[in-house]
């Protein structure tokens, strides 16, 4: 008996130490971060998929499920998700992933974001963020600080592993540093090129790399273009010399287009997240793909 007990034991301590950390993104960006922290130690699921829009995503029953046996949820905050997470959350009923559990992960927390509202915001303005514009994960060096907090968790929740995720951590970084310097020489020559996009979906790589945001489809975030909105856009485009249009691939194309026609301006789809594309497998081809799609546009 006593060596049935033993063998038991030793059985599921095997299992306890061979079990992964089950882990839920909101992205897909956020997954494949998640990914690279996590390597062989974790299993990760994206709700998201990256040829939708993150700000209104269907909240299907599978989701729940996913949720519930999450040991960690990670979502980009700063409202990005706050249509569609909180009562998936809710539904899930697990409370590792609640909103003040350890397993419970924003990664905007302590970023510096852009677009931060100088008073009060209200539906008049559009869909403005109160705490900024949430789309910060394209400027690749936010990546740092996203898998630094990512690496601190996992290791908090899976103190036995912590030692490969400060060593995937670091192989992170030292990609990231590489890339980004590949990136910056790439898009040198276009500094101060000026650009309009739908949606201020780019505003963070924009500015990474040098380029200005000239303007916007959209008059207000969220808000579909009206015509007196384009018809004071496209003589300004003129004016100002605006060569680039950028939209993502599930936005409307009529006006962009429109638009493209009457100022001689390249339209560009790209793709803001992770599989957006079939070239953006990851984090980092996904900004290899948006790179050099850019690169490509303002050579012609």
């Amino acid at each position: 008996m006593k060596t049935l007990l033993l063998t038991l034991s030793l059985f599921f301590a095997a299992l306890a130490a061979q079990a992964k950390l089950n882990v839920a993104a909101t992205l897909p960006d956020f997954g494949s971060i998640a990914e690279a922290i996590g390597g062989d130690k974790i299993t990760v699921t994206s709700i998201a998929r990256g040829t939708e829009d993150a700000h209104f995503v269907d909240a299907r029953p599978s989701f729940i499920r996913v949720l519930n046996k999450a040991d960690v949820l990670i979502e980009g905050g700063a409202e990005l998700e706050i249509g569609w997470l909180p009562p998936l959350v809710n539904s899930a009923r697990n409370g590792k992933i609640l909103a003040d559990a350890p397993g419970h992960v924003v990664l905007s927390r302590g970023m510096q974001l852009l677009d931060v509202p100088a008073g009060a915001v209200d539906r008049s303005m559009g869909d403005v963020h109160p705490g900024g514009n949430p789309h910060y994960w394209l400027d690749p060096a936010n990546a740092k600080p996203m898998a630094a907090r990512l690496a601190e968790v996992f290791s908090q929740l899976d103190a036995a592993n912590a030692s490969s995720y400060a060593e995937n951590l670091k192989k992170f970084n030292a990609t990231l540093d590489e890339k980004l310097a590949g990136w910056t020489k790439q898009l040198e020559p276009f500094k101060g090129t000026k650009v309009v996009t739908y949606h201020k979906s780019f505003d963070y790589l924009l500015k990474r790399f040098g380029l200005e945001l000239a303007g916007t489809i959209e008059p207000k975030p969220g808000i579909e273009p009206s015509p007196t909105h384009i018809n004071a856009l496209v003589p300004r485009m003129n004016s100002e010399g605006v060569k680039l249009i950028l939209i993502e691939g599930f936005r409307p194309r009529r006006t962009p287009e429109r638009v493209a026609k009457e100022t001689g301006a390249k339209l560009l789809i790209l793709p803001a997240s992770v599989g957006g594309t079939p070239q953006a497998k990851d984090y980092f081809s996904l900004l290899d793909y948006d790179v050099s799609q850019i690169v490509g546009a303002l050579k012609r």
